[in-house]
């Protein structure tokens, strides 16, 4: 019986990894499907991972609408199996809905993978859809680290090493790009209340109290 599941983290929890992960191994049982993705950090109609993997992937953007590409896909021959759908944070709410009438109603397996809560620790509304409607959500067990060296459980955004807490809910960046104008960067809940980042850490902060051998990177 198919299944709409959603496994889910914080940035750097290696999700993109594990979705090429789960392509492959079904792949390698002859299962035939499609990867789908959203503002990939690598650019369009590409899911890429910080481990250097990558493929090709449809890009999903807000008139998709997975229904009619599938049956289309089925009415002209083709055949689907599953579907791998990284980012799926920012799907927008109906498009969820579209996911779970695959699974229902064409026996299609959706396995979604993204990030629940945006910079501002509030939910994307394609997640809090998908978090009423999976049949299953795990979280993945990959923990990223605070700078403090406690598990990061919030996704903060960054201006020049400051967070932010104001602004467009989408706007794409990376947590390598430290130079970068907009950045992120994943925090404690401890240190997300407080705005302290890694920057802030290495500027206010004592050489003794930061962990790693007095690197708060």
């Amino acid at each position: 019986m198919a299944e709409l599941l959603y496994f889910t983290g914080t940035m750097d929890c290696g999700k993109s990894t594990l979705a090429l992960q789960m392509d492959h191994n079904h792949r390698a049982r002859g299962r035939l499907g499609r990867i789908f993705t959203s503002h990939d950090r690598a650019g369009d109609n590409v899911l890429s991972s910080r481990l250097g993997l990558a493929a090709e992937a449809i890009e999903v953007r807000p008139d998709f609408d997975f229904w009619d590409y599938v049956v289309g896909e089925l009415t002209h021959g083709g055949r689907i199996d599953y579907a791998v759908c990284d980012e799926a944070q920012f799907y927008q709410p109906e498009q969820v809905e579209q996911l779970a009438r695959l699974v229902d109603e064409l026996q299609v397996d959706v396995f979604c993978f993204g990030i629940l809560t945006d910079f501002r620790a509030r939910m994307f509304p394609g997640s809090a859809r998908l978090v009423e409607l999976a049949d299953r959500m795990e979280l993945l067990q990959v923990e990223a680290l605070c700078w403090c060296g406690e598990r990061a459980t919030h996704n903060a955004r960054t201006i020049g090493g400051e967070m932010v807490t104001e602004g467009d809910q989408l706007v794409v960046g990376d947590i390598e790009q430290d130079d970068h104008e907009v950045a992120y960067e994943v925090l404690c809940r401890r240190h997300h209340r407080r705005r302290l980042t890694t920057a802030r850490a290495r500027a206010t902060l004592s050489p003794e109290v930061l962990p790693f051998g007095g690197s708060a990177s």
